[in-house]
């Protein structure tokens, strides 16, 4: 709600230029909205009468979007505005709700909780078919949230909880196993089980609310179950049948892909020598982070990328845009003509098709967003609901026009949950930042990428075949 009241203060300060676009009818809003994603900045003349184009895009992104998501997560009705009148705004739209599938979002007493864990989000996309393995993990993760909030005596819950799964589902777990796996799944199942009694201990000690040693406390309990959560995953990936891939069209057989995850360390310094990054007081000679890209769910859109990275394409790299929204790279000509990657002997920039995975599909689809395919509000695998979200950048009205142009999403609310934000089937996602996403808070335009090296999962890139 914090996003919206400012966002509307922000509205009313701008004057009725900001206003006009605020009652734009919804879809030239999302338009003018997600054209804020885009490759380069351009006016919309479709809606340009309305002036909205005029405002500096670091005070119109926020604000559009946040209206946008208001109008999202709620059935809009005139009678709000004290009318009973249907003409009133007749062209607003009423978006349907949505269960995501998998348990991505947790419902609660006040609607929907947002999922916005990295890690959590890139298990519920694995490829697997276990129930206990499912159950066992949200317990899990359980945990960490009633850590965070200080709620220990339902922390406690859900360590009883996992530790009954533990005993009572041993043998569905282990049944869930690809066979080479079996061995350290048993290991994994016992190393858990070894975790969740570390954390109830911990739990259990005594603590003042509010002293140092409480928060001691909580930092060790934070860390177990870390741990565990390690452990769940590298469990469920055991349960990924062998020899596992997601059916690529034929048509984009020459493009590279990304059969399973792939993991990319990036550094980042700024341009001037000496100069540090400062993050909330901080002081940094460098960012480092680490990234999770799944070709699980985005074959083509992942292997392009790790095929960049493979062949040092981003090195030394700018930043070439950070509004606050999202942060920008892999533009080779920031001030020329190409932006995008041309292979060695060839003229024309190597172009991806939109790759879109929705939670109840068997497959991604191509071409198309989930709004014109007409299921605008489905969840997909991959949802842009976590900082540090990883998507590539293409032309407005262009689905198939991404090339080497990535960004980071920075922005979060518990208000969008999957397939009700502006990004979700409209943009791909290709994975998420696992280390330091919040340190992409201080990353500027001019910026530069001095490194992004592949250190895990190279060997799932397969690539494309020979025109």
């Amino acid at each position: 709600m914090k996003v919206i009241l400012s966002s509307a203060v922000l509205a009313l300060a701008l004057g009725p230029v900001a206003l006009d676009a605020f009652l734009l009818p919804p879809a030239p809003l999302r338009s003018g909205a997600v054209g804020l994603m885009t490759m380069r900045a351009e006016k919309d003349t479709k809606t340009s009468s309305s002036g909205w184009h005029k405002i500096p895009k670091k005070l119109l992104a926020p604000a559009t979007l946040a209206f946008a998501t208001w109008q999202s997560t709620f059935s809009f009705h005139p009678a709000l505005l004290g009318s009973t009148s249907s003409n009133l705004m007749p062209r607003l739209e009423t978006v349907r709700s949505v269960q995501a599938a998998g348990r991505q979002n947790a419902p609660t007493s006040a609607g929907s909780r947002v999922n916005k864990d990295a890690e959590s989000l890139l298990r519920y996309g694995l490829p697997i078919n276990s129930k206990e393995a499912r159950d066992l993990q949200e317990a899990i993760e359980g945990v960490k949230e009633n850590v965070r909030s200080k709620r220990l005596s339902e922390g406690k819950k859900d360590v009883s909880r996992a530790k009954t799964i533990l005993s009572s589902k041993k043998e569905k777990l282990l049944k869930a196993v690809r066979p080479d796996g079996k061995a350290r799944a048993t290991e994994l199942l016992s190393e858990i089980d070894t975790k969740l009694d570390e954390i109830a201990t911990t739990f259990n000690e005594d603590a003042g609310r509010g002293s140092e040693q409480e928060r001691a406390k909580l930092d060790l309990a934070y860390k177990q179950q870390a741990a565990a959560s390690r452990s769940i995953t590298e469990l469920q990936e055991l349960m990924v049948p062998a020899g596992y891939t997601v059916k690529v069209p034929e048509e984009f057989a020459y493009l590279p892909q990304l059969q399973g995850r792939a993991e990319v360390d990036m550094t980042m310094k700024k341009a001037e020598a000496g100069e540090k990054f400062e993050i909330k007081g901080k002081l940094y000679d460098a960012i480092n982070i680490k990234m999770v890209i799944d070709g699980f769910n985005a074959p083509v859109t992942a292997g392009n990328f790790v095929d960049l990275v493979q062949k040092g394409f981003y090195n030394n790299r700018p930043i070439t845009r950070s509004d606050g929204f999202v942060v920008q790279f892999g533009d080779p000509e920031p001030e020329g003509e190409v932006h995008g990657y041309v292979p060695p002997g060839q003229k024309e920039v190597r172009k991806i098709p939109l790759e879109i995975f929705v939670t109840q599909d068997d497959a991604p689809m191509y071409g198309t967003t989930t709004e014109d395919d007409g299921r605008g509000y489905s969840a997909t695998r991959l949802p842009f609901q976590a900082y540090g979200a990883i998507g590539m950048a293409r032309e407005e009205y262009v689905a198939d026009s991404a090339s080497s142009q990535v960004f980071w999403l920075l922005f979060e609310s518990d208000l969008t949950p999957a397939g009700k934000n502006l990004l979700d089937g409209r943009y791909a996602c290709l994975g998420y930042t696992i280390e330091n996403a919040e340190l992409l808070a201080g990353v500027k335009e001019g910026d530069v990428i001095v490194s992004a090296k592949v250190v895990k999962g190279a060997e799932n890139l397969v690539p494309g075949k020979k025109q």
